[in-house]
């Protein structure tokens, strides 16, 4: 069976150069006899694939020896609440940007463990933007500022960073993680689930200034606890080992296809083959305000829900996939991470215009 273009949210797909390397080497790891599947956390193999791993995510994402890099489990979600247990620990205040449903999600979880605040939302806008930021609105004395710098759902990014002055910002980068470069040090945490666009489901890697760790509340949960999690080389307990050893592949992918300056400019071009066809079609139209626009997820919809669904359809049945936008906006959406080749996008805009013109 051919394989298919995937655009789903996440999992998504994974170069196919990885997955090849993957299905060589799951019997038999570099001569170990054994699979990392099967390889104990403590053994010296799996110790160079992780390693080695924060190795290539330090030289790609250039990320300063003060910064801690952590392989957790528990996914993206989790850290809506190890966030303000470890942070919020001062004034027990923290300041919120909503800008669609995954840092809502956020506000929601910390609001359970302090004065949380939001400053800026654009639910009003449908969170079809993203929303105006106001300084005066900014507490100097929260212990941290939160954003979710790309919404996977609503498919807007966050470019201008907001000027927190002496205050960590915080953010959650899932959907956006090594699409382009990204200045570590203007932020006191980043973080992201590994099954959007680095490896699959299954690991979040924290990226975390030191200064910041340690003073976690008396009640976090040891798993919780990035302290004890970064002491303990992110091996306090078992963690999703084959998942980071897939890790540890498509991080050298990246490198060997020119690193994250590289992938920024094949992902532009992605983008705006297909915002060009949106912009310029009669049936299909974009769902973001052109500014706020992400690189890697692109909602759109048609005049109606049968046309919405009639088109998701057709294009699983023409091998694009996973275009069903989600379940809480509906539409349409294209994921086009990474790994989604230039070729894929082509596909996918030359049915739409087929589509289009079958049913207008």
């Amino acid at each position: 069976m051919a394989r298919v273009y995937n655009f789903s949210a996440g999992p998504s797909m994974l170069p196919e150069s990885v997955l090849r390397k993957a299905a060589d080497e799951m019997l038999d790891y570099q001569g170990s006899g054994q699979s990392v599947m099967e390889m104990s956390h403590r053994s010296k193999i799996f110790d160079g694939i992780i390693k080695g791993a924060e190795a290539l995510l330090r030289e790609l994402m250039n990320i300063p020896d003060n910064y801690k890099v952590l392989f957790l489990q528990g996914g993206a979600s989790t850290q809506f609440a190890a966030i303000p247990m470890n942070f919020m620990n001062k004034s027990g205040k923290a300041d919120y940007v909503v800008s669609g449903q995954w840092s809502n999600k956020a506000y929601k979880e910390a609001a359970k463990y302090g004065d949380v605040k939001i400053v800026a939302s654009s639910k009003d806008e449908n969170f079809s933007c993203v929303p105006v930021m106001d300084k005066k609105e900014f507490r100097p004395d929260a212990d941290y500022f939160y954003i979710c710098m790309n919404e996977t759902v609503h498919g807007n990014i966050i470019r201008e960073l907001p000027d927190t002055g002496d205050v960590p910002l915080i953010a959650d980068i899932s959907s956006c993680f090594l699409s382009e470069p990204i200045d570590v040090t203007k932020f006191g945490m980043l973080y992201g689930g590994a099954q959007k666009n680095v490896a699959p489901a299954g690991l979040t890697i924290c990226i975390i200034r030191e200064d910041l760790l340690g003073n976690a509340r008396d009640y976090t949960p040891s798993m919780l606890d990035y302290k004890l999690m970064a002491d303990n080389d992110s091996l306090y307990n078992t963690p999703p080992c084959y998942t980071i050893y897939i890790c540890k592949l498509v991080l050298e992918w990246l490198k060997e296809n020119g690193g994250l300056e590289a992938m920024r400019d094949r992902n532009v071009k992605k983008a705006e083959l297909l915002y060009n066809f949106l912009d310029n079609s009669k049936m299909f139209n974009g769902t973001v305000v052109k500014k706020d626009r992400s690189l890697m997820n692109v909602p759109f919809v048609t005049e109606s829900e049968e046309l919405n669904a009639k088109f998701v359809k057709e294009a699983t049945d023409a091998g694009l996939v996973n275009l069903k936008g989600h379940r809480s906006v509906g539409g349409m959406r294209a994921s086009i991470y990474n790994a989604m080749p230039y070729e894929g996008v082509e596909k996918l805009v030359k049915f739409m215009a087929d589509f289009e013109k079958a049913n207008s």
